[in-house]
């Protein structure tokens, strides 16, 4: 009979997705303010005409959580990591990522261009 202890799941692998998405998020924020602040990046980004530089904003940051997700899955799939941490760590990214969306800060770092 198996112990209670070998048919546990690892918490690694939520762990990793947590993380990614505050990658994404403040991914997505990066580009936002560099496609609104560099008009070369704008135009780069630009990849569908009926929605501008939205096509490529979000595909871009959607390319950056799928490869954040994978890294971090590969490394944390076996592994229990500190959930508490993570989620701060986490939750964190998303605060940040939100914020630098919000006008104020938007505007201080598209001034800086």
């Amino acid at each position: 009979m198996a112990s209670n202890q070998d048919t546990k799941m690892k918490n690694g692998p939520a762990a990793a997705a947590l993380v990614a998405g505050g990658i994404g998020a403040i991914a997505y924020a990066i580009f936002i303010i560099l496609s609104e602040g560099v008009e070369s990046v704008g135009h780069a980004l630009n990849w569908y005409n009926p929605s501008g530089n939205l096509s490529g904003k979000s595909t871009m940051m959607v390319i950056v959580w799928l490869i954040s997700w994978a890294i971090l899955n590969n490394k944390w799939k076996d592994r229990d990591v500190d959930f508490k941490k993570t989620a701060t760590i986490a939750l964190t990214l998303l605060i940040v990522g939100t914020l630098l969306t919000v006008p104020p800060v938007f505007d201080f770092f598209i001034n800086l261009f």
